[in-house]
């Protein structure tokens, strides 16, 4: 199959979150599969040239109307680790992409509705003809809309869109102003509750409505958040449209880089081990006390890694911090905060937990550390509000680092509650779960787990096992988004 990736964002060379984990991990996994892909991004001024190879002009005059005038555009090509991407770089006033970032304009709908004419045109114009366009989220939500209204009259009626929804909270809401700007032009046709009018705003335009409505398969990045996203707030405000489009609407769980996250090769950890040998990882936890400063003993160490923020429930992460002390455990954060409220919230309590030898605060992202601490923590806390699907617990079970998370969206669909889980059998279980949102449910979980490393050791290590033997690399979402692909082909 000949497959179009179309994103705001690819990691490592534009990422601002898991979508560019998400779009270079399933492109690569295709491309292993024997699939062509391409992958069509803005060429944003910031983003990480170093990670392209190869970079030349693969197109020099696309022009894209706009307006009723046109804005010419360059289209240049490279290598992103193997992956073939185009990177659309248009010549305007509006400066789109050449603002040192990559989201948090005013415009952003307008920036982001000229992308996605921009790849389309690019796609018409270059004569290419993928069996398969996958876009994701409220950025390209207008190009399954622009293809079926216009350009299916243009030749690219046969082109089939899966459109994958990593995070319902942004939709890219846009007045009429879009309509003209893109040449789809009638107001009446387009504000009709059937296709792109806001569920809630009778003036309002809403990209990822319009993306759900025409494309051929939605789905969002595990099947509990799909389920939520049906049938509670998680939707955010879109839940009777996917009732509407439900025929058409799934959860397919997205998986981790396996060459990225492996004990057995991460060149980011001085000791290698895998389930069969662990020694390693409890070097690993030396050396990370000693990078740290923390005092040696026998104690079991807990970690949080991710963002600080009220999606990834920071009120349960701070309790954590201090359970954890109380439990004769210790505890190592690295997380960076979104606000500023919690931003110094996290530096008050660094500083008063600063000579502590049980306890470290990092406060922000460092890569190479956070391989270190998967590598080196016994337990890891991933207490969110919400999870489309999380990356966290599944890279902590790759590294035997048991996941204590909260039982929504994809973290019920990968964690597996050592004693309470009906679902699976003993040997089969893989971490602790709770469901609510109070520190005494935290509590719960961190006490049953802290319990069982200091009095049943060795089962602690069985539940270690028993988490690195599951495999969430992309192999299974690889298989089931070709599925998918193969179904909407025929349809």
């Amino acid at each position: 199959m000949y497959i179009v990736q179309i994103a705001s964002e690819c990691a490592p060379v534009i990422k601002a979150g898991g979508l560019g984990d998400v779009v270079y991990g399933l492109s690569r996994e295709l491309g292993i599969r024997g699939h062509g892909v391409e992958i069509i991004l803005p060429k944003y001024d910031c983003m990480r040239y170093d990670h392209i190879w190869g970079l030349h002009d693969a197109y020099q005059n696309l022009v894209v109307p706009w307006y009723g005038a046109a804005i010419t555009c360059s289209v240049h090509c490279g290598w992103v680790h193997g992956l073939q991407c185009f990177f659309i770089d248009p010549h305007s006033n509006d400066l789109f992409f050449n603002r040192g970032y990559y989201y948090g304009g005013q415009d952003d709908q307008m920036r982001f509705a000229f992308f996605s004419k921009a790849a389309l045109e690019f796609l018409l114009q270059t004569g290419k003809r993928p069996d398969i366009i996958h876009c994701h989220d409220w950025q390209t939500g207008l190009i399954p809309v622009m293809l079926y209204e216009m350009y299916r009259y243009y030749g690219m009626e046969n082109q089939r869109v899966c459109y994958t929804i990593h995070n319902f909270k942004h939709q890219g809401i846009a007045g009429v102003d879009v309509l003209w700007a893109t040449g789809l032009n009638r107001e009446p046709y387009y504000f009709a509750q059937d296709r792109l009018g806001d569920n809630f705003n009778p003036f309002a335009l809403n990209f990822m409505k319009g993306g759900i409505v025409y494309s051929n398969f939605i789905n969002t990045v595990s099947p509990h958040h799909a389920w939520e996203a049906r049938y509670s707030d998680v939707g955010c405000g879109l839940s009777h449209t996917l009732d509407v489009h439900n025929h058409k609407f799934g959860g397919i769980l997205n998986g981790i880089d396996c060459e990225v996250w492996n004990p057995e090769v991460d060149r980011y950890i001085p000791y290698h081990f895998n389930k069969d040998d662990l020694t390693g990882k409890a070097k690993n936890k030396k050396a990370l006390r000693e990078r740290l400063m923390l005092g040696h003993g026998d104690k079991p160490l807990i970690c949080y890694i991710g963002r600080l923020d009220d999606q990834k429930g920071v009120h349960l992460v701070h309790h954590a911090i201090y359970y954890a002390l109380s439990r004769n455990a210790q505890f190592v954060l690295l997380g960076s905060p979104t606000e500023p409220a919690i931003n110094s919230w996290f530096w008050h309590e660094k500083m008063h937990l600063n000579n502590n030898p049980d306890c470290h605060l990092e406060l922000g992202f460092n890569e190479e550390l956070s391989h270190l601490i998967y590598a080196g923590a016994d337990a890891i806390v991933v207490p969110s509000n919400y999870e489309p699907c999380g990356l966290t617990q599944m890279i902590g079970l790759k590294y035997g680092t048991v996941p204590i998370v909260r039982g929504v969206g994809g973290l019920l669909n990968t964690v597996f509650d050592r004693d309470y889980d009906t679902e699976k059998l003993p040997e089969e279980r893989n971490g602790y779960v709770f469901y609510q949102t109070d520190a005494s449910a935290l509590e719960s979980a961190m006490d049953r787990a802290i319990g069982l490393w200091y009095e049943y050791p060795q089962e602690f290590q069985e539940l270690v096992v028993q988490g690195m033997e599951y495999d969430y690399s992309w192999n299974h979402p690889g298989q089931k988004y070709l599925g998918i692909y193969d179904y909407i082909r025929h349809k």
